[in-house]
């Protein structure tokens, strides 16, 4: 009887490989409400901050600005943004769920980051390739946060589109813009979400000459 074939060793292509799926599959959005309260160690902050700084940028423009709410900072954004809620919409639209979730969701997470793009001077670049750049930034600072163990969630209301939000945060150009905030903390479950993705096959089309 022959000995069964031995399987053969993984070279360090398919390690790499194995590791970066491994990590990009791993990636989940968990909101501040499925957090707690543990702090962030300023050593994984400053690691997920650095990573973002290392995303796509055409032009070496680097157009992220990242701006971090910790402590009482978060009461800050947390009042700021239910004004601005309260300013922007009108009577009959107003949602008091909506208002009582801008004021308790900033304090749900020990870190809130707001996330910017500061426009190129000479717009050379076109605005949606900056745009697309900061996008990059965090999912590397996604990416990075799960590599830690940690929950993240990138989240956009309306109000941080407007330009109450972008002078509050001290950008003054116009053309400047805030596309989010980022929840991050620690999961409050030891049990990590289960995710799932459609089959790629029907999002591709191929072209061959």
């Amino acid at each position: 009887m022959s000995d069964p074939p031995a399987t053969p060793p993984l070279d360090a292509l398919s390690l790499r490989l194995a590791a970066a799926n491994a990590l990009i599959r791993r990636r989940r959005s968990i909101k501040p409400q499925a957090m707690d309260q543990r702090p962030v160690d300023p050593r994984h902050l400053a690691a997920i901050l650095e990573n973002a700084n290392w995303a796509p940028t055409h032009g070496m423009t680097e157009p992220w600005r990242f701006f971090v709410f910790t402590g009482a900072g978060r009461e800050r954004l947390a009042d700021f943004c239910q004004s601005l809620y309260r300013r922007l919409t009108l009577d009959d639209a107003f949602r008091q769920d909506k208002f009582d979730k801008l004021r308790s969701q900033p304090l749900l997470a020990p870190v809130v980051v707001a996330i910017a793009m500061k426009r190129q001077e000479i717009e050379k670049i076109p605005e949606i390739e900056e745009v697309e750049a900061v996008a990059c930034s965090v999912h590397n600072m996604h990416l990075t946060a799960s590599a830690l163990g940690m929950a993240a969630f990138w989240s956009t209301p309306p109000l941080v589109y407007s330009d109450e939000m972008r002078q509050w945060l001290g950008l003054s150009d116009p053309r400047d813009k805030c596309l989010g905030l980022f929840y991050l903390g620690w999961p409050a479950s030891e049990t990590w979400p289960e995710g799932q993705r459609g089959d790629f096959s029907g999002k591709i089309v191929h072209i061959e000459g």
